[in-house]
């Protein structure tokens, strides 16, 4: 499951308070630095902003999602960590599956990217099983999209 998140959320990320509905590796590194960014990029709390995954089973928060919006030429860029103790659950791919789709519906996005280091062979899997397709590689730095079906490749 998917939703937003609070400004209390975002306030204990960055003070390091936590919170009881939180995987006990709930937030990593990643999570610091896009709760830091919040202020600089509003946009990124709104409908098609960043979004914190849910374990559907237990109701903690378990890692997050985001795009980083708004689109640039009819593309936006998607970004997703979970915490390692909820790795290799299809939860990262389910999550970058569902707000890909979403951020399709957009009459503005025709595209949405990820870039993933060749280095991280799971983070690869995940946009694969998601439905992304590689479309470039730029050194050690993959290139993956998904895109409207009016718009994908033939």
């Amino acid at each position: 499951m998917l939703r937003p998140w609070s400004a209390g959320e975002i306030a204990a990320v960055l003070d390091g308070t936590g919170s009881a509905h939180w995987a006990d590796d709930f937030p990593a590194e990643g999570d610091r630095v896009i709760a830091g960014l919040f202020e600089q990029h509003p946009a990124w709390l709104g409908e098609h902003g960043h979004r914190l995954i849910i374990e559907r089973d237990s109701g903690l928060v378990v890692g997050s999602i985001g795009l980083f919006w708004p689109p640039s030429e009819g593309a936006v860029e998607i970004g997703y960590g979970i915490g390692a103790s909820r790795r290799g659950r299809g939860y990262a791919s389910e999550a970058t599956r569902a707000l890909a789709d979403f951020a399709l519906t957009a009459s503005d996005v025709h595209t949405v990217v990820a870039s993933v280091e060749l280095s991280n062979p799971a983070s690869v899997r995940v946009l694969e099983k998601a439905g992304f397709h590689r479309w470039a590689t730029e050194g050690n730095l993959a290139r993956f999209r998904t895109a409207r079906p009016d718009r994908r490749e033939r």
